[in-house]
């Protein structure tokens, strides 16, 4: 997906071998850096001398004239590429034909209501269900409050590109831009034409230089673990940790559930669910009719 094509009108494959390979430097593989080059990073002709194949190969490749690659030659780019498990796992299903289908309808997605129910047993931690595109789909109440500063809590790359609030609230905007934009990448690999996705990419691609320009990186990443840095308007600052689990009944959503270390992080999530839970009823005390 380039940042203003359908998905389905790109060179998919090339798009993201021609993008790996220029955030490669030439002298960590083992390449001169001096003299003139055109382009970032590594050359074809390097990329195809450290996999093995020859240069007219490697071009079909990125050109797209290749639709066939061997999962042999694909994990000769890989370990050339120096590319992580997500990053490899990527490019396996960017290389494997599909039949491309018709142009889907729009459609809803929503968390099922156990799912939802299962979030409201969760008092003492924010969680809440990623859809395919990154919507947030549901949230508990402790989820609402961790994200009450933004002006909508609907979508992660809206709220993280779009909402002043956004450069406030990440401590490290820079490192939450890259995250959620590799996990959309993700997202894009294994169903290209969601329509909701592209719907996503369309609008972040018109409106966002930042967006743009992380995206024709072609950074890919699941969301799994991780520490996010926090700052609340109304408890401070917050370190949480987060995993993320696939739903089964569901394999595009993702519930994501952020946890606080003993410290200073729990004792701020503990007084912001203080803040947001809601008021006990007193009961008039018992009086005695005689």
């Amino acid at each position: 997906m380039d940042t203003d094509k359908h998905p389905a009108a790109e060179n998919a494959l090339g798009g993201f071998l021609r993008a790996r390979r220029a955030q490669l430097r030439p002298e960590d593989a083992g390449f001169p850096a001096s003299g003139r080059r055109r382009v970032p990073g590594l050359r074809r002709e390097e990329v195809a001398t450290l996999a093995g194949v020859s240069t007219d190969y490697y071009m079909r490749l990125e050109q797209g004239r290749e639709r066939h690659p061997s999962r042999q030659v694909l994990e000769a780019v890989a370990k050339a590429l120096r590319l992580d498990d997500d990053a490899v796992a990527h490019l396996y299903r960017l290389a494997t034909p599909t039949t491309r289908r018709t142009r889907r309808a729009p459609r809803v997605e929503r968390a099922g209501p156990h799912l939802r129910r299962l979030l409201d047993t969760w008092s003492d931690t924010p969680a809440f269900v990623l859809g395919n595109a990154l919507d947030i789909l549901a949230r508990n109440q402790l989820a609402t409050a961790l994200y009450a500063g933004f002006n909508a809590c609907d979508n992660l790359l809206l709220m993280t590109f779009l909402d002043p609030a956004a450069h406030h609230f990440y401590r490290d905007w820079d490192r939450a831009a890259e995250s959620c934009v590799a996990a959309l990448r993700r997202a894009a690999g294994i169903d290209p034409d969601d329509p909701r996705l592209i719907e996503i990419v369309g609008e972040l691609s018109m409106r966002s230089v930042e967006f743009r320009a992380l995206w024709a990186r072609h950074d890919v990443r699941g969301k799994t673990r991780e520490a996010k840095l926090f700052h609340h308007a109304e408890v401070g600052d917050l370190e949480l940790h987060y995993e993320a689990f696939t739903v089964n009944s569901a394999p595009s959503q993702q519930v994501i559930v952020y946890q606080a270390e003993a410290g200073p992080s729990a004792d701020a999530l503990a007084l912001l669910g203080s803040l947001t839970a809601a008021p006990t009823l007193q009961r008039a005390p018992f009086v005695s009719p005689d």
